[in-house]
């Protein structure tokens, strides 16, 4: 007698290479997949942490990394890749007081979360570039609105380090405009670029500077992963591995209709010129899941994660994904 397929809520963005999962074009074999589309990532990682309120979940991968790395087990990794992103359009000056990297030394730099994985990303690029994060104090809180970002539950740091909360009645961007701030850096930029002439890209050639980091290092930084409550794991252990080929494949469906379609899907008038630009770059799969195809990024940002006092330890991928997905 056949087993019933299992049951499961999957709470995720409207990412392109989700969406024939989402549409169930894509099905995990064994599973009925509740796909519960949110494009607050923050709320997913809070109500997940704090809650499981889902089967299956987007994750920051920095705070899964540290979870685990504090003895915190609940949750199970699976390398799915749902949100990755190059962060140097993310780090914003006012150029009244910044004009290289160097001159952020000794200042303030707001920041939505410490431990967010995009500033840590972010901070391993300021410290290529000449920064010494041990003078800089963090300001934490929302770039939009005052107050805190999210309703995280971070892990305690290792050593100290210089963070305030922010406790102004204004946002971060608007202290960065006011320059009580010396730049910002996040998950995406402050809602005063563009609108204020003296905020600016600390790096002004944004994709020239990404494509020669990715051209010299081979990093594209993961944001983001899956993660599975462990005691469905336990419980059902194909379900790891149907996941991941389900995921997977709803990837590479979407991938090739972005490069085949006769109409484009997607609001990008230079498309073509861009799937041929993004080919000549990563080599046909720009999106790349498993662990073999990001033992470099992955193994990076724990050393990241290590270095700016974050984990006690440099966590093998091995211990973060136990389950064989590919």
């Amino acid at each position: 007698m056949a087993m019933e397929n299992i049951p499961l809520t999957f709470a995720c963005g409207q990412y392109d290479r989700m969406d024939p999962l989402a549409r169930g074009e894509v099905s995990p074999a064994g599973v009925d997949l509740q796909y519960v589309a949110m494009n607050n990532p923050r709320e997913i990682f809070d109500r997940m942490i704090r809650h499981h309120e889902f089967d299956v979940s987007e994750m920051s991968v920095s705070e899964y990394v540290c979870r685990y790395a504090d003895g915190e087990r609940d949750l199970v990794g699976i390398p799915v890749f749902p949100s990755r992103a190059f962060r140097h359009s993310c780090i914003v000056v006012n150029s009244n007081i910044i004009q290289k990297p160097s001159d952020l030394n000794g200042k303030k730099i707001g920041v939505q979360l410490y431990t967010m994985t995009a500033a840590v990303w972010v901070r391993g690029v300021l410290q290529d570039a000449g920064v010494d994060l041990s003078t800089i104090t963090w300001v934490e809180g929302d770039l939009v609105h005052p107050g805190a970002h999210g309703n995280p539950r971070s892990k305690p740091l290792l050593r100290p380090v210089d963070i305030i909360r922010n406790g102004n009645s204004k946002s971060l961007s608007q202290l960065l405009e006011e320059g009580e701030l010396a730049a910002t850096i996040g998950a995406h930029p402050p809602t005063c670029l563009g609108k204020v002439a003296h905020i600016q890209h600390l790096f002004p050639d944004v994709r020239g500077t990404e494509k020669e980091y990715f051209q010299r290092t081979g990093i594209f930084p993961i944001m983001h992963l899956v993660v599975i409550r462990k005691e469905i794991v336990e419980k059902y252990p194909f379900i790891a591995k149907a996941l991941y080929d389900a995921m997977d494949e709803s990837k590479n469906v979407s991938l090739r209709r972005m490069k085949l379609a006769s109409t484009y899907s997607y609001m990008l008038p230079f498309l073509s010129s861009d799937i041929a630009e993004v080919e000549e770059i990563f080599g046909g799969d720009p999106w790349p899941y498993g662990i073999e195809s990001n033992r470099k990024v992955l193994e990076l940002l724990i050393t990241l994660l290590f270095d700016q006092a974050m984990i006690s330890r440099q966590v093998a991928l091995e211990e973060l994904f136990p389950m064989k997905c590919n």
